[in-house]
């Protein structure tokens, strides 16, 4: 053990503060004034002091509960967001399924804070987790534009569990979109589809930053072009009218009201035609689609969280990294080989 590197209390002593003051301005509790909080860092810096915070977490909760065991704590966080389709929450209850599972086996528990609901604004939940000790945060994915910038973040570690946020700019873990995407063009032209059309709305698209849409569009393995259609809203005049106008031979989109609306047309699934669904979470009646595998984004994100706590790596990464798990394909009833379709 290299013995040149400072303790607690040797910090505590060349500022000449106490041992309970330095500890608790390292560990973010609150109870400092940020003056002493920043003057306690720089030194610990500047000195090579490493703060271990599983380890302090450890010591207080054996002092608390006389030796039983310890389980660490990490926050999921998401925003009370009433404009979301109500299909939309499906998946981040899968995400923290996925998340606590995972935070069991790893020896951690979890809470669930929803920001705008019951009073819980951003800065009273900065003081819920620093008075519980919790100094990591999975932020579930967000129908508007993310912003967590008003969390104190020199305090935690943080993954979003979603495909990028810039306020502020942390790790992300996601799916691969683009790649499944085109996994799943592939996979249709080789069972036959020659005229596959993709139907999604704008905010699903631009929140992914187009990533559906540039994947459908580069895919050049297609025989025939269908533009997609990609409207503001799920709107069944402009889905009929497209479908009428280019015929597309497999329908790719996020709702199986879809089918429904193929069928008003004389399409008849899967004899005449195909239908293929974005996000399996979303199906209504038993179809093929895409699990974006929500629990294991969840897992990797509680992961992720707990190996920044054990390195104490906290704060917005200088080069925030983008984990991405692609799509399992679904076989089901609305899909077919072309082969097997009857003539005419």
């Amino acid at each position: 053990m290299d013995s040149s590197k400072p303790s607690l209390r040797s910090l505590a002593r060349a500022l000449g503060l106490s041992h309970t003051t330095v500890s608790d301005a390292l560990r973010g509790t609150g109870r400092v004034d940020s003056r002493t909080v920043e003057r306690v860092r720089k030194a610990a810096h500047e000195m090579g002091y490493q703060h271990n915070p599983l380890a302090s977490n450890l010591m207080s909760e054996m002092r608390r509960s006389r030796g039983s065991k310890f389980r660490g704590l990490i926050a999921v966080v998401s925003r009370h967001e009433p404009e979301q389709p109500p299909q939309g929450l499906s998946f981040p209850r899968e995400l923290l399924v996925g998340a606590s599972i995972r935070a069991q086996e790893l020896g951690f528990g979890l809470e669930e804070f929803i920001v705008d609901r019951a009073g819980l604004t951003m800065p009273r939940l900065n003081s819920v987790l620093q008075a519980r000790g919790i100094h990591g945060i999975v932020i579930l994915p967000q129908w508007t534009t993310p912003d967590w910038s008003k969390l104190e973040w020199q305090n935690y570690a943080g993954i979003y569990a979603d495909h990028s946020i810039e306020r502020p700019a942390l790790h992300c873990v996601c799916c691969d979109h683009y790649r499944s995407m085109t996994t799943a063009l592939s996979r249709l032209v080789s069972m036959g589809y020659r005229r596959p059309g993709l139907f999604l709305l704008a905010q699903q698209d631009e929140r992914l930053m187009n990533r559906f849409s540039a994947a459908f569009n580069g895919f050049r393995q297609i025989p025939a072009k269908v533009p997609p259609l990609i409207p503001a809203e799920l709107k069944r005049e402009e889905f009929v009218a497209w479908f009428r106008k280019y015929d597309p031979d497999v329908v790719i989109a996020h709702y199986t009201t879809v089918i429904e609306w193929m069928e008003e047309c004389g399409a008849q699934v899967p004899a005449t035609h195909g239908f293929l669904s974005l996000n399996h979470l979303y199906k209504t009646v038993p179809c093929a689609g895409l699990d974006q595998q929500p629990r294991e984004i969840g897992a990797r994100s509680a992961e992720f969280v707990i190996a920044q706590l054990q390195r104490n790596d906290r704060g917005i990464p200088a080069w925030p990294s983008m984990t991405a798990i692609p799509a399992r394909w679904i076989d089901g009833p609305t899909l077919c080989e072309q082969s097997a379709k009857p003539a005419g």
